[in-house]
């Protein structure tokens, strides 16, 4: 579905445009188209391909999707993977940016996202002396907001490792706590995979050597690339941390079960001394004392008794009851 077809001059909006008008304009000099789709069709992106002449390779990776983060360069034009990561009811959902730049033209193509950049557009359109660099500052503006989109995601996973933490030494919780933080793990393994590959490709849209599509930018894009390696760096201290309270809360199973095992080693002392006694007394031979005595069966109880209150005294002293 198109969202938005607009052709720009001179960094001002110059015409709202339908798909066959599209060919007309990018004839035009100092002129620039900006289209965004949503959930493209592979009609409409045949469509676009004949448009803007579009590499085949590239539109074939848009088509079916599930891209690695990538910049790849075409000729003259770039085309660029991005992931959109949304949290819906504590699950990340994975989306897809694709964006294909030449020297006068952008095609954005959003898939499986609910969050719109109408917003990137209207900045763009905000700021016409920046919007005069062409396409190469619009793929920075796309960047940039898919970027900064990051971090509240960063910011939530974070609160997500401070709870989690918290409860640590809580009893009883130790299970629980692993399983959380396994699915806290696979929320940063989604967000790494977003980062460090896109962190990797846009090192070199700001070289000396990058494209020409983006020289007139290349201080914004090294601005997005900071802003990745920031979460980069984030993403790798939350990983170590969620290794580190994944141990805690093992050792932490250790340590319950230690303290089961010795409750259980306690009783079971207790009741063998109960068991032997017993089973002395409980023989039945003629020349035994206690038989014939009318107080040797209350003696033998209470002997019976005061060994296990003092051994259950030992044992809770311990720490092992």
């Amino acid at each position: 579905m198109i969202v938005n077809c607009v052709a720009y001059r001179d960094g001002e909006r110059l015409a709202d445009l339908m798909e066959e008008e599209i060919s007309d304009y990018l004839e035009k000099p100092d002129c620039f188209v900006w289209v965004a789709l949503c959930d493209a069709t592979a009609q409409e992106l045949e469509l676009m391909k004949k448009e803007f002449h579009l590499h085949e390779l590239a539109v074939e990776d848009a088509r079916h999707g599930h891209q690695r983060p990538k910049i790849e360069e075409y000729g003259e034009s770039l085309f660029v993977v991005m992931h959109l990561l949304e949290q819906v009811k504590g699950e990340l959902r994975l989306g897809e940016m694709n964006v294909f730049v030449g020297h006068n033209y952008v095609l954005s193509v959003r898939s499986h996202s609910q969050r719109h950049f109408v917003a990137v557009r209207e900045r763009c359109e905000r700021e016409p002396h920046l919007l005069r660099h062409g396409s190469g500052f619009v793929l920075y503006a796309l960047m940039d907001a898919v970027v900064d989109r990051y971090f509240p995601l960063m910011d939530q996973l974070e609160s997500e490792l401070e709870e989690i933490e918290e409860q640590i030494f809580s009893k009883n919780a130790a299970r629980s706590n692993i399983e959380r933080l396994y699915e806290l793990k696979r929320k940063v393994m989604l967000l790494k995979h977003a980062v460090a590959p896109l962190m990797e490709a846009s090192g070199k849209l700001f070289g000396n050597r990058g494209p020409e599509v983006c020289a007139r930018g290349r201080e914004y894009f090294r601005d997005v690339h900071d802003h990745l390696s920031r979460i980069n760096a984030s993403i790798d201290t939350i990983r170590d941390t969620i290794g580190t309270a994944i141990q805690v809360n093992l050792s932490m199973v250790a340590i319950e079960e230690s303290e089961v095992n010795k409750k259980l080693a306690a009783w079971a002392g207790i009741f063998a001394v109960v068991t032997a006694f017993v089973g002395i007394w409980g023989m039945n031979f003629k020349s035994m004392p206690e038989l014939q005595w009318e107080y040797g069966y209350p003696l033998a109880l209470a002997v019976i008794g005061v060994t296990s209150l003092v051994m259950y005294r030992r044992f809770r002293h311990a720490g092992w009851l």
